[in-house]
């Protein structure tokens, strides 16, 4: 890891999505003040959709020019358009029906009825596509130095949908992949690889409850990226665990400090 991570830790998943949203805008807001745009990569899940539920509510949301602001996935259910367990759709109903974002900044990975079909590999070739059109010649891996890319973390340590031991979580050449057979459903996805997130300024892992405390003190224990897919998750300028008094129970308590800016 190139530094140390940082770790907020907050009294209960409410307070910790309020406190996440108050700093994705405050972060977005300065990079938009400071290069006129700025892109973010979301997650799925209660975490990921709890925080983007948060920023919906928050008076401070009008604060974000939503037409300059470029929104990518970590990863996605390999289902059809429209399906409720799409993260793309949890996310619309969350947040981004909400706000006046730009349609074409707003790259949701395929979907299986799409023009791939129920290909998720050439689904994931094509995103990777997509993100290395975005990327600045200087970005040599292909992909966006995404401002802040959000992730979940699983009870298993997975993140997007890089689970332990699993193909994805090995790859270090291709920024997309098809992930077949994950261990929890559905079992077709696609997802970010760990070099694609680590190409982010910053990264931000969420974790709320007691189902989360082994997974989050295994992860900042120094476990490896193939038995801890999370531990492989950082940024080129910061990562930040933002975790709930639950999820960070089993932590050090060196290693879990009151919330900073």
């Amino acid at each position: 890891m190139t530094h140390t991570p940082q770790v907020a830790v907050h009294h209960d998943p409410r307070e910790m999505a309020r406190a996440a949203a108050a700093r994705l805008i405050t972060r977005i807001v300065d990079t938009q003040a400071a290069r006129g745009t700025a892109s973010v990569v979301l997650t799925g899940g209660r975490n990921g959709n709890g925080l983007l539920a948060a920023l919906a509510e928050s008076a401070a949301r009008d604060a974000v020019d939503w037409s300059r602001l470029d929104l990518w996935w970590g990863d996605e259910r390999f289902l059809p358009e429209g399906d409720p367990d799409r993260n793309v759709t949890q996310a619309t109903e969350a947040l981004l029906a909400h706000v006046p974002l730009a349609p074409e900044r707003v790259h949701a990975m395929p979907a299986s009825d799409g023009a791939y079909g129920n290909d998720a590999d050439a689904a994931a070739a094509a995103y990777a596509e997509e993100l290395a059109r975005a990327a600045a010649p200087e970005h040599h891996l292909g992909v966006p130095a995404f401002d802040v890319l959000l992730l979940g973390v699983g009870p298993d340590t997975h993140v997007a949908s890089l689970f332990p031991e699993h193909p994805g979580v090995r790859e270090t050449g291709r920024t997309v992949v098809g992930v077949h057979g994950a261990p929890k459903p559905p079992p077709t996805r696609v997802s970010l690889t760990l070099p694609a997130i680590r190409a982010a300024r910053e990264v931000w892992l969420l974790a709320a409850g007691e189902d989360k405390a082994d997974a989050v003190a295994l992860a900042l224990s120094g476990a490896g990226e193939l038995q801890a897919p999370a531990a492989g998750a950082y940024g080129t300028a910061r990562t930040l665990w933002m975790l709930d008094t639950a999820a960070a129970s089993r932590l050090p308590r060196d290693l879990a400090s009151p919330p900073t800016a």
